[in-house]
C-alpha cells in the first residue's frame, strides 16, 4: 500500500488535540476498496460520487476543499480464510491505512469525508478519527447493524462485522482475526447510536439487547418520527458533553426506490426527507468531523437514470451534513443588495 503527493502530506501535519470547532475546510479522502463483502464495484464508488459533483458542490458551500485523490490498497496473494472470514489481512491492512490518512486530515484541522468502497472502511476511518478525537461518539446510518463477531456472522463479510472490531465491551468475545493486531477497541457502546435498521441478523440483536445499544429501527422511525429520533440521538451522545461526531451512512439506508446502486438493498428504508434531515440535525450541532459514505455501487445500477440517483443522493447527503439547507445556502447574499447610485436604466 503505498500513499503518494497531497495525501502523503497530508500524513505528515500533525495537531497534538482534536478541534472541536472545526475549521471551514474539507478533506475529501477516496477509498476504493471492496474486499469486506463479495460484490465487485463498491470499489468504483469514489469516482461515481466525485463525478456527481461533490467537490464543486461543496466549494458553492463556501468550504475549502482538499480532494487528496484516492488511497491505493494492495491485495495480498496469500489471505486465507479465517473461520469462514474471506480477505482477513487485506481488510486489515486496508483499514490501517485508512485510519493514518484520516487521523492525518483530523489532525490537520479539516473537516473530513471519506469515500467508500465497502462498509469494512469504517473500522479504519473510526479509528484513525479516534486517534485525534478520543472522546468521539459514532452516529450509524444503515439497514445493516454491522456488529456480528466472526463467530455470529452467517456470511463471514467484514463489512458486516465493522462495530464489532470497534467496541470495548465486546473484546472479549472477539477472536484474534489476522491482520487486526494493530487495532485496539476503544469504543463504549454508550457512545454508539444506530438509525435506520430494518435487517438484523439474529447474532446481532442479542449484541444489541445485551449491550444496551441505542437504536432506532425503520418501526421506530415510522412510530416517533424523525424528528424525535435525533432529539433523542443527540441527547444520548451530548448530552453529557459536546463532543465530536463521527457519522458513518450506508447509501442503503435509504429505500431502494431512492438508492438502487447497492449491494444489500433492504425495502422500507429512509425516505429523501428522513435521510437529510438526520444530516441536517448534526450539521446543526456544530460537531460533525468525520463523514463515511459507503455502498455506492455503480455496478449495480440497472440503468444509468439509477446510478445518478444514487450518486446524486450521496452528494446531498454528504452537503446537507455540511451545511446546505432546504431552505437556501445564505453564502452568496449574506445581505440584501442595494443599488449604487450612479445605476441607470438601460434599455
Amino acid at each position: 500500500m503505498a500513499l503518494r503527493g497531497p495525501l502523503s502530506r497530508l500524513l505528515r501535519s500533525t495537531l497534538s488535540s482534536c478541534q472541536q470547532n472545526r475549521s471551514h475546510s474539507v478533506a475529501i479522502l477516496g477509498a476504493p476498496f471492496s474486499k469486506g463483502q463479495k460484490r465487485r464495484g463498491v470499489e468504483h464508488g469514489p469516482k461515481a460520487i466525485r463525478d456527481a459533483g461533490l467537490v464543486e458542490r461543496l466549494s458553492n458551500l463556501d468550504y475549502a476543499v482538499h480532494d487528496f485523490g484516492d488511497l491505493t490498497f494492495k491485495h495480498l496473494e496469500k489471505d486465507e480464510h479465517f473461520m469462514h472470514v474471506p480477505f482477513p489481512r487485506t481488510v486489515g491492512r486496508a483499514n490501517q491505512l485508512l485510519s493514518g490518512a484520516v487521523s492525518g486530515a483530523v489532525g490537520a484541522g479539516h473537516t473530513c469525508v471519506m469515500l467508500g468502497g465497502d462498509h469494512s472502511l469504517a473500522i479504519g476511518s473510526v479509528e484513525g478519527h479516534a486517534q485525534q478525537c478520543p472522546d468521539l461518539c459514532l452516529i450509524w446510518v444503515d439497514a445493516h447493524a454491522d456488529i456480528n463477531t466472526p463467530l455470529t456472522s452467517p456470511s463471514g463479510n467484514l463489512h458486516g462485522q465493522s462495530v464489532a472490531f470497534l467496541l470495548k465491551d465486546l473484546q472479549d468475545k472477539m477472536p484474534e482475526v489476522p491482520g487486526f493486531s494493530w487495532l485496539k477497541p476503544f469504543l463504549s457502546a454508550r457512545d454508539l447510536v444506530y438509525i435506520g435498521l430494518r435487517d438484523v441478523d439474529p447474532g446481532e440483536h442479542i449484541i444489541l439487547k445485551t449491550l444496551g445499544i441505542q437504536y432506532f429501527s425503520m418501526r421506530d422511525i415510522d412510530r416517533m418520527g424523525i424528528q424525535r429520533v435525533m432529539e433523542v440521538t443527540l441527547d444520548h451522545l451530548l448530552a453529557r458533553k459536546q463532543r465530536p461526531i463521527h457519522l458513518s451512512f450506508d447509501i442503503d439506508a435509504f429505500d431502494p426506490s431512492l438508492a438502487p446502486a447497492t449491494g444489500t438493498p433492504v425495502n422500507g428504508g429512509l425516505t429523501y426527507r428522513e435521510g437529510i434531515y438526520i444530516t441536517e440535525e448534526i450539521h446543526n450541532t456544530g460537531l460533525l468531523s468525520v463523514m463515511d459514505v459507503v455502498e455506492v455501487n455503480p455496478t449495480l445500477g440497472a440503468t444509468p437514470e439509477a446510478l445518478e440517483a444514487t450518486t446524486s443522493l450521496a452528494v446531498d447527503v454528504v452537503a446537507s451534513a455540511l451545511g446546505q439547507t432546504r431552505e437556501g445556502a445564505h453564502i452568496a447574499f449574506p445581505k440584501i443588495p442595494e443599488p449604487k447610485e450612479d445605476t441607470e436604466l438601460r434599455l
